[in-house]
């Protein structure tokens, strides 16, 4: 097990985090219209003393320490500054930067559970005891909203909707999914290509409880299929500048080869200039939806279809959401996108 969350810190040194699904909401419309830039994408190359700054993907690993889940210890990404708050506060503003509040109730509190184990598996795993458990961003709604965003954010709507949230965050504290006595690393994303991926296609390791596992509803999610359209020059510069991969003296028809795909039906590699790239290396370097896509040439410019949105590893929340509607218990919804964990507290 240690070796396992070893190689998946190496990985995720050159592996970034997927968008959560707040940014999806807020992003859509900029996304179509300059997907193309990396920058775009909150993830990126290396691991720092603090976890990654979007939740969803695991952090780096460490020796566990101690320590009380009372206050939770994070890091403002726009000021630098750190912070704290309480483990409910931090809950709620966890799942309102992931969840539109009218969502089903078991969705939400589904969220909020995953949410509290991503957090301690984020404490359990930072390379320095004394470091932010987290990076967030609170004024681009990512990661955790505090109080004044939330009151900026919901307007005249806030107290019916903090009352609405923390009713449901209440009905579910100190739920926290476990494997093999320590917090599980909940991962979690908006949606699928209709399956999740198993962890090792995406950060390199097997986590027995990070399986690829049906997540079918997710079909029929908003925006579900994506096509964008980036020129040949904004793809070379994206290439040469992310992967440093020249096109120099290539025809662009012969940029991309035939991929190879994991069973979850995801890119996992394919070559690329004559050099061979990991689907997820790619996704990043352009700035795509998911590394479940297509790319065709069209002229003088590459028109990319993708399918679901995220890196597609535990918990989709559009399938929350559809699971919810058909009448399954947070706890069933959990036991699906996460099994073999155990539900303690």
């Amino acid at each position: 097990m240690k070796k396992a969350v070893v190689f998946l810190a190496a990985a995720l040194l050159v592996l970034g985090s997927a968008l959560p699904l707040a940014g999806y909401w807020l992003t859509l419309t900029l996304l179509r219209q300059t997907p193309a830039a990396a920058s775009s994408d909150p993830g990126g190359p290396g691991v720092s003393s603090v976890p990654p700054a979007e939740p969803g993907a695991l952090p780096a690993a460490s020796a566990p320490p101690a320590g009380s889940a009372g206050e939770v210890l994070l890091r403002d990404s726009e000021s630098g500054q750190t912070f704290t708050l309480s483990m409910r506060d931090y809950l709620i503003g966890a799942v309102a930067s992931e969840m539109p509040v009218s969502w089903p109730d078991e969705a939400l509190k589904a969220q909020a559970v995953a949410c509290h184990s991503y957090i301690l598996y984020c404490r359990d795993h930072r390379a320095d005891e004394s470091a932010p458990w987290l990076t967030v961003d609170p004024a681009r709604r990512r990661g955790c909203l505090t109080d004044p965003v939330l009151r900026s954010y919901w307007g005249t709507a806030y107290q019916a909707n903090y009352a609405r949230l923390s009713a449901l965050v209440d009905q579910v504290a100190g739920a926290v999914l476990y494997y093999d006595g320590a917090p599980a690393g909940a991962s979690y994303f908006a949606i699928s290509n209709g399956q999740t991926e198993a962890s090792e296609n995406v950060w390199g390791s097997p986590l027995p409880y990070l399986r690829a596992v049906d997540s079918s509803t997710d079909l029929t999610a908003q925006d579900y299929e994506v096509t964008v359209t980036l020129s040949a020059e904004q793809v070379s510069a994206a290439l040469a500048d992310t992967l440093g991969i020249p096109t120099a003296g290539i025809d662009p028809s012969a940029w991309f080869g035939t991929p190879s795909y994991t069973p979850s039906g995801y890119v996992d590699s394919l070559p690329v200039c004559g050099q061979t790239v990991s689907g997820t290396a790619l996704r990043s370097a352009l700035g795509l939806r998911s590394a479940c896509f297509a790319i065709r040439q069209e002229g003088g410019a590459f028109a990319i279809t993708t399918r679901g949105y995220g890196h597609g590893v535990g918990l989709s929340q559009w399938g929350a959401k559809a699971l919810a509607e058909q009448g399954r218990s947070w706890i069933e919804i959990l036991a699906h996108y996460f099994p073999g964990t155990t539900l303690e507290g």
